[in-house]
């Protein structure tokens, strides 16, 4: 396993300039009248909450989780793909989790169950009371996909998401991970009982294998097992130029996402 096999930065000439778009947009979002920033679900400093919702409160809400291989990025920096959404009537929902090496992946996945348990609690609060469907990206699909089963949760979308970690260890990113043999074991969704709930994997044409054949290996678990799975491979999009396809309103995966949860 070479070091550029799971190094997105690296393979995408212009990363550092998309990103630096994205949080820039994102800081604008935040400031939209009306958002509920800043609400924690826990007493760590980045256990919180960012919610927009929606004018109707029993709309559907989506969760976002940002990725970052579990040791960088804020959830603060994706605010701005809540716009495709939020357009269209629904509640978007971001929530933040500790980082590695601070916390390890054990604690971070237990803390994004926390945050469900939170939302189920005190969504409506907030204006979040309709059907919750949960994705995220990168690192953060990976956290959809093993809290799919949450009673919160009525179906996911996974982006570009890692599902076997066992290749991770032969990394730098393990440096700060430092995966133990139980979380390969018990956190890589290739290697557990998969979710009847409705799962919709995507992923860009241009992603690096290592994802690309992660996803693909996912539906197929998914579909020998009977589980409703969508596999969408995004023509020519790269680890982040598919996010556009759920950031604008007439992005590809924002038509899936609708039919998730039908609405009257």
């Amino acid at each position: 396993m070479t070091s550029d096999a799971y190094d997105n930065n690296k393979a995408v000439p212009d990363a550092a300039g998309l990103n630096a778009e994205r949080i820039a947009a994102s800081l604008i979002f935040r400031s939209r009248p009306g958002a509920h920033l800043d609400i924690p679900y826990g007493p760590k400093e980045r256990q919180k909450w960012d919610i927009f919702p929606a004018a109707n409160p029993s709309a559907p809400c989506l969760i976002f989780i940002h990725g970052g291989y579990w040791q960088r990025n804020r959830r603060e920096e994706f605010a701005c793909l809540a716009e495709g959404m939020t357009d269209h009537g629904w509640s978007v929902a971001l929530p933040g989790y500790s980082l590695a090496p601070e916390a390890n992946l054990r604690d971070i996945t237990e803390e994004i169950r926390c945050a469900l348990d939170w939302l189920r609690a005190h969504g409506s609060d907030y204006g979040v009371a309709g059907k919750v469907v949960i994705s995220g990206w990168s690192a953060g699909a990976q956290l959809a996909v093993l809290l799919l089963n949450h009673p919160v949760i009525s179906a996911g979308l996974a982006i570009s998401g890692v599902y076997e970690l066992e290749p991770l260890r032969l990394t730098p990113l393990n440096d700060a991970l430092k995966l133990t043999d139980q979380e390969v074991a018990g956190l890589s969704p290739l290697r557990l009982p998969v979710s009847p709930k409705p799962l919709i994997i995507a992923y860009g044409s241009n992603e690096l294998a290592a994802l690309v054949n992660d996803s693909v290996a996912l539906h197929e678990k998914r579909v020998a097992d009977h589980a409703s799975s969508r596999l969408m491979p995004i023509a020519g999009a790269n680890h982040f130029t598919i996010l556009r396809e759920l950031r604008a309103a007439d992005g590809q995966l924002i038509p899936p996402l609708r039919s998730l949860v039908p609405q009257g």
